[in-house]
């Protein structure tokens, strides 16, 4: 069953029957008749079909959170008996807002030089809530998300820092001696973080509560985009302090402190709070508290799910 359970999953990730059955490096066909048999097992259709895959019934959409449950529990158990054998290994799952997506790397980087044997797939540019709808569904090991207390019923969290806001220029654009005061940088022709995103939309809210409001030119989804903007100097932007360290020495850019208001925002690493944690949880979890032994674990209940 559990391979039957693989194509399930494999088809509503892909939602076409063409690309599940190369992800799972089977034919078309048979995959289609795993799946045929795994509704017969069950005694229910799981597949709305019609020419093409048009999704999966009520009843295929709770198979479907058990199978990916089930699916990460045999990785689990693999995972566990490789360990025992000589490491760990296997595939570790992050997610992460744009604005942490840097400071992903502090963790990655250590936790693959620590685990030789471990994969990282590394999502950028996520929403917060779907990061913790992924861990949820068992997509995605660990997520770094801007923390807010809707978002997490059921998860661990780890409190790893608050953001710092600084300003980016290039050399003649202010001066770079003395620190800026807020209204006079957002009176620079700037390019943000889109509006869309968490991040921004927590500057937008922070500035709000002081009566300050923000109007950038041109926005952006990446922080590489946003940095090319500010290389050409005729732009300055506003990003988290945090943000910077991970991408090294940023020839050309000039980082100036932002005098009052204080502007921070909490970013935060959550994952699924599962008693016993699974060994790349438990390997991850070392791997946070030596990076940022400053940071704070909760819990959240599961009454949000």
């Amino acid at each position: 069953m559990l391979r039957q359970l693989e194509y399930l999953v494999a088809l509503a990730n892909e939602r076409h029957f063409a690309r599940a059955a190369d992800e799972c490096s089977v034919s078309q066909p048979a995959l289609s008749e795993g799946i045929r048999k795994l509704e017969k097992e069950l005694g229910t259709p799981l597949v709305r079909r019609g020419h093409a895959f048009q999704g999966l019934t009520v009843e295929g959409e709770a198979v479907l959170k058990w199978a990916r449950k089930l699916l990460k529990d045999q990785e689990s158990l693999k995972q566990e008996i490789s360990s025992l054998q000589g490491g760990l290994s296997g595939t570790l799952r992050v997610g992460t807002v744009p604005a942490a997506s840097s400071t992903v790397a502090t963790l990655t980087d250590r936790f693959a030089r620590v685990h030789p044997e471990v994969n990282i797939k590394v999502q950028a540019s996520l929403h917060s809530v779907d990061i913790a709808r992924q861990i949820r569904n068992y997509e995605l090991d660990a997520g770094l998300i801007y923390a807010e207390p809707q978002d997490l019923g059921g998860l661990r969290v780890y409190r790893l820092y608050a953001e710092e806001h600084v300003l980016l220029t290039t050399p003649g654009m202010i001066d770079p001696d003395v620190a800026i005061a807020w209204e006079e940088a957002l009176k620079l022709p700037l390019c943000l973080l889109d509006s869309s995103l968490r991040g921004r939309q927590v500057l937008d809210e922070k500035l709000k509560q002081s009566g300050m409001k923000v109007s950038p030119r041109i926005e952006c989804d990446s922080i590489v985009t946003l940095l090319a903007h500010v290389s050409t100097g005729h732009w300055a932007s506003i990003v988290p302090q945090q943000w910077l360290p991970p991408l090294g020495e940023l020839p050309g850019i000039v980082i100036t402190k932002l005098d009052a208001p204080e502007v921070t925002s909490q970013i935060s690493l959550v994952m699924e709070d599962s008693a016993p944690l699974t060994l790349m949880s438990q390997a991850l979890t070392k791997i946070i508290l030596e990076t940022f032994p400053q940071s704070e674990i909760t819990f959240s209940r599961h009454d949000n799910q």
